[in-house]
């Protein structure tokens, strides 16, 4: 039960901002601040966790269902399908006041109204209905798909059982299991519903404005022909173009044949077969590339930490949409990742002994015994310390691939489940190999590398190169070495005017020498490396500011925003 006073109902995106998460949660709150920064978001609606809370104590079943969830031993499987399926069947079958569900339905046809003179038509659009949890898209942790999403909704009967079905959601059996290892209390996690207009896209995909296994100099974009989900499930392996964010320059490209993709057949997304011609086309143009990366930085400017961002191409329209954007939470996993040249020169004896390439899509190195699982009803043989391989995983998979010392699939980029879910573990993983679940076989021993995304037949020792220390600056500390850049700037010219003063701090760096004594961790780094940064890295650190200082997205021109 939230610790304030309950709120309305139904918010529209032009009401909502990042600080709203405990009403409409991480991704209302999301699509809330960039409608209301002018990003081309599709428009839309929430219900938010007051109208999930109201209809739980009006209907009596709050307390039934916190007693059930915190009674579950989680790694008892069977008891966490068990208890979690009861909640669930419990919500669904008891019914939604009579004034909530109107207000619902009002909402949905709102959405469809259009003005054309003095006369407003109304029509039923499809629509996306999106799980939104208080505690999801949090900057320290991302349920990585733990609830349901309803897609081509239509319909405001449809809205409303979509809406109910998203609230059910919230106990699935591995929405259940996530929170409880991560200590979210069962009675303070609510949830809200984006009811949000679908695009129905030509292209879609997945960006990152930082490399998601740690490199914050490049942007990872991933991109599919149809709807993002064949990317997201990681059923398709999609192009993956790398950028360099400070010259913003196209660095890399990987092609990839894309067999089918998933379109919308009336309130159906099926898949649908691919020519052989197209299927080996890159999904999207240079210019188009470049483009989707300038609107990355400006949202992560605006965030001011690196996102990562699902986005579509409308078939019809042509037009760009931002359909999400949520804090990379793995980036702390950057002291993982080595020189890549050093390392692979001590490896470069092992070459022969690799038997499958893939995508570096979790950073690390494991060895073990191979448990290859082809569905669900395998998934018992998975033990502690195994290595998992699969053709792809999904929300359901996350105990086992808790229980897993590393992963490879057959399919699927850097940004699908299996990626995420493994750079949230800290484990390494190995994805888009293709043949994996043919060419190995349980018991064998193989050596998964997550840095460079290939497999080794056997054990291998794969050490870290030592590498000197590096300067690292942190987006938070930006402000903080501009003011110090300044006040060496000011010192500098006083010089020049009046002599060399005697030991006299600057009044920027007594700010931060104040502010240090709150945050030990930034004290540290400021009395340690204060005098390289000024001395041995001032200029990268001027160029880092200018980069990532000058633009706010609510400046941004609105003929950049398409």
């Amino acid at each position: 039960m939230p610790d304030r006073p309950m709120g309305p109902s139904i918010l529209w995106f032009r009401d909502i901002g990042k600080n709203d998460v405990a009403i409409v949660g991480g991704k209302g709150a999301n699509l809330g601040e960039m409608a209301n920064r002018n990003f081309p978001v599709p428009p839309g609606f929430v219900v938010t966790a007051d109208a999930y809370f109201r209809y739980l104590d009006e209907e009596d079943i709050r307390e039934k269902i916190v007693s059930a969830i915190d009674a579950i031993d989680v790694e008892n499987t069977k008891q966490l399908e068990e208890a979690s399926a009861e909640v669930r069947r419990l919500i669904k079958r008891t019914k939604m006041g009579a004034p909530l569900a109107m207000e619902i339905r009002k909402a949905y046809q709102r959405l469809g109204e259009k003005q054309l003179a003095w006369m407003t038509s109304r029509e039923e659009d499809f629509v996306a209905v999106r799980s939104s949890a208080t505690a999801e898209d949090l900057p320290e942790a991302s349920f990585a798909g733990q609830q349901e999403t309803y897609l081509n909704i239509k319909g405001p009967d449809n809205v409303v059982d979509a809406v109910q079905r998203c609230w059910a959601s919230l106990f699935t059996a591995r929405a259940v299991y996530y929170r409880k290892k991560n200590n979210f209390p069962t009675d303070q996690v609510g949830i809200a519903v984006v009811v949000q207009k679908m695009v129905d896209s030509s292209i879609s995909g997945i960006m990152f404005t930082a490399d998601p296994t740690g490199d914050e100099t490049k942007m990872v974009i991933e991109a599919g022909f149809g709807l993002g989900e064949a990317i997201v499930s990681g059923s398709v392996t999609p192009d993956t173009y790398i950028i360099d964010k400070g010259g913003m320059k196209l660095l890399e490209k990987k092609i990839h044949q894309q067999e089918f993709k998933i379109v919308r057949k009336g309130r159906e997304n099926v898949k649908e077969k691919l020519a052989a011609a197209v299927a080996k086309k890159q999904k999207l143009p240079d210019k188009n590339i470049m483009e989707l990366a300038k609107m990355g930085r400006q949202i992560e400017q605006h965030y001011r930490r690196p996102q990562d961002i699902e986005w579509a191409i409308d078939k019809e329209s042509k037009e760009l949409f931002i359909v999400q954007s949520r804090a990379i939470t793995t980036l702390g996993m950057k002291n993982k990742v080595e020189s890549q040249k050093a390392r692979k020169k001590n490896l470069s004896e092992f070459e022969d002994r690799i038997i499958l390439r893939g995508l570096a899509a979790s950073p690390g190195a494991a060895s073990g015994f191979v448990r290859v699982v082809l569905n669900e009803a395998q998934m018992q043989k998975v033990h502690e310390g195994d290595i998992l391989v699969a053709k792809m995983t999904s929300p359901s998979w996350v105990p086992i691939m808790k229980r897993s010392k590393a992963i490879i699939t057959n399919e699927g980029g850097i940004t699908c489940h299996a990626a995420i879910v493994s750079r949230e573990l800290g484990i390494p993983c190995v994805v888009g190999t293709e043949k994996a679940t043919e060419i190995l076989e349980d018991n064998d021993i193989v050596t998964a590398n997550g840095f460079d995304g290939v497999v080794y037949k056997g054990e291998i020792e794969i050490e870290k190169p030592v590498i000197e220390k590096a300067v690292i600056i942190e987006r938070g500390d930006v402000d903080k070495i501009e003011k110090v850049l300044e006040a060496e700037a000011e010192l500098e010219e006083e010089e020049k005017k009046f002599g060399k003063p005697e030991e006299k701090p600057s009044i920027a760096l007594q700010e931060i020498a104040e502010e240090a004594e709150q945050h030990a961790e930034f004290e540290e780094r400021v009395e340690e490396e204060r005098r390289e940064i000024v001395e041995e890295a001032g200029e990268e650190a001027r160029e880092i500011v200018k980069e990532y200082g000058s633009v706010e997205a609510e400046k941004m021109p609105e003929k950049d925003l398409v």
